[in-house]
């Protein structure tokens, strides 16, 4: 790529002025390459839903995805789907659609296409990693809330004033303020990994069409190519930082359980009830959690009976097991994400089983936590670690 003969296209995503701006430059310059700012998945998928070979009736495999225990990745990729095709709805704009047309432009033409994007997985898995947990508190509770947002402040918004440098800046600097984890995730290393992709592309003469939040950082980069970090370095999906605590805690607590009534054991304590109270306890949170989170009485009976084993199994989680249960009572369609965008009450809410089945895995294992943290610890553990000492 020469970076005399580089043209960047800074789009909304759900502009149809953005739309006819890339066709029109496409047409016009006739360039040997047109990249755009997916990866493979999302183009594959968007390619699909226009051709009307997406099947809303075939199941998610939502199973595959609590048992890898990457229901925060679904819930993160399924809430800024939401957000995206609400928006766009309003505006009668799919969201991609700008990307599309880039496609079709180079298609009859003829022009080669090179997808820029970095895989979605690896950046929202990414995103996680680095937002602290009030970053992940707040984005749940923006989320929770825009549910049941009036449709009419979305209406309100001009899409195309969010390319205007000055909109864009402010925009910008506010979602570094509110979230600088997610910040860097979606758009500095994506900003690196895109200008990477471009000065990639063999040809010469190339247009790029991307989001408008990318487009000063891009040029940044490809100004100053030295400082693209390498790609290794941001594909990773491994956790780093400091310490992980939480981690090490919840680890822990266990361990301190089976030490604590062995110790008892050896002593001479006769423990027959306390693991008796331990079991109840365990089981009783167990299922109140799942039935409380609207639960079918299988899963909430399944969530009860594993209990005890996931609390002193640090690897597992109770919510796992009454969640796998309560697929097989809801069946998870894709249909059920497309419903997100119609959702206007709590009622629209309760109806979608993807909504139905993460909450279960989600209140289930609250409540086993609180049983864990608060409730034995003080009604048997601690009691039992002064008999022994």
């Amino acid at each position: 790529m020469k970076r005399e003969c580089l043209t960047i296209i800074g789009t909304a995503h759900v502009s149809s002025d953005s739309v006819e701006e890339v066709k029109n430059t496409i047409y016009e310059l006739q360039p040997d390459v047109v990249g755009i700012e997916l990866d493979y998945g999302r183009y594959d998928r968007l390619m699909k839903e226009r051709a009307g070979l997406v099947d809303d009736e075939e199941p998610i495999h939502l199973k595959q995805i609590i048992k890898e225990n990457k229901v925060g990745l679904f819930f993160a990729t399924t809430i800024l789907s939401y957000i995206q095709n609400k928006i766009g709805a309003n505006l009668d704009v799919k969201p991609g659609s700008e990307m599309i047309a880039a496609a079709d432009a180079a298609n009859d033409l003829g022009i080669k296409i090179a997808l820029l994007d970095r895989d979605i997985n690896i950046t929202l898995q990414r995103t996680l990693n680095n937002m602290s947990f009030w970053e992940k508190l707040k984005f749940l509770f923006s989320t929770v809330t825009s549910f049941f947002s009036g449709e009419d402040e979305t209406e309100e918004i001009d899409i195309e004033e969010l390319k205007n440098e000055e909109t864009l800046e402010e925009v910008m600097e506010y979602f570094q303020e509110v979230s600088p984890g997610a910040y860097h995730a979606l758009v500095q290393e994506r900003d690196a990994y895109l200008a990477n992709s471009i000065q990639s592309i063999e040809e010469d003469k190339v247009i790029a069409v991307v989001g408008a939040g990318h487009q000063e950082g891009i040029n940044r980069y490809l100004d100053n190519p030295e400082t693209i970090p390498p790609i290794s370095e941001i594909t990773n999906t491994e956790k780093k930082g400091g310490i992980p605590w939480l981690k090490i805690i919840l680890a822990i607590i266990p361990i301190l359980f089976v030490v604590i009534f062995f110790l008892a054991f050896i002593k001479g304590i006769k423990i027959e009830w306390n693991i008796a109270e331990f079991i109840i306890i365990s089981m009783i949170m167990g299922f109140v959690g799942s039935i409380c989170s609207g639960s079918k009485i299988q899963s909430a009976l399944v969530g009860g009976v594993v209990a005890p084993l996931t609390i002193i199994h640090p690897l597992l989680a109770a919510g796992w097991f009454s969640g796998l249960t309560e697929l097989k009572y809801r069946k998870v369609r894709k249909k059920d994400i497309k419903n997100l965008n119609d959702i206007s009450s709590l009622r629209d809410l309760w109806n979608n089983n993807i909504f139905r089945v993460l909450l279960v895995v989600i209140g289930t294992n609250l409540a086993v936590s609180i049983a864990t943290l608060v409730i034995l610890p003080s009604q048997v553990f601690i009691p039992l670690f002064f008999k022994i000492f």
